[in-house]
């Protein structure tokens, strides 16, 4: 038998896999082995960390909201301002309502009025 030498493929997937991990240090971004356990590393981690951001955003929202409430003194807790918003079907998310604690408090005003009415 005669000796085939490799051809292109594997040199082309090779050097896709060195852009993808061409920020990496030492010999994770020069040898092939190690590139390619560090991009399933990577890449379990962005997909383990983007539910993890979705989380802290969440608890970013309710702290605001909550500092907000306690500030103005209008309900006793951030529990019962969403569960009355809920019983009233005035159905706005915690990105919402955060933002409207931060840009306009005298709309949050008015709408826990609108809520214990």
């Amino acid at each position: 038998m005669t000796r085939i030498k490799r051809g292109y493929i594997a040199r082309k997937r090779r050097t896709k896999l060195r852009l993808f991990s061409s920020g990496y240090l030492g010999a994770h971004s020069r040898l092939t082995r190690a590139m390619t356990q560090q991009r399933i590393r990577a890449l379990a981690s962005a997909y383990r960390d983007r539910g993890v951001r979705k989380r802290d955003f969440r608890r970013l929202w309710i702290t605001r909201i909550n500092a907000v409430i306690h500030e103005m003194g209008v309900f006793y807790s951030y529990n019962r301002f969403i569960h009355n918003l809920y019983n009233k079907q005035l159905l706005l998310n915690r990105k919402i309502l955060a933002q409207i604690a931060l840009l306009n408090r005298s709309c949050l005003y008015t709408i826990s009025n609108a809520i214990k009415t």
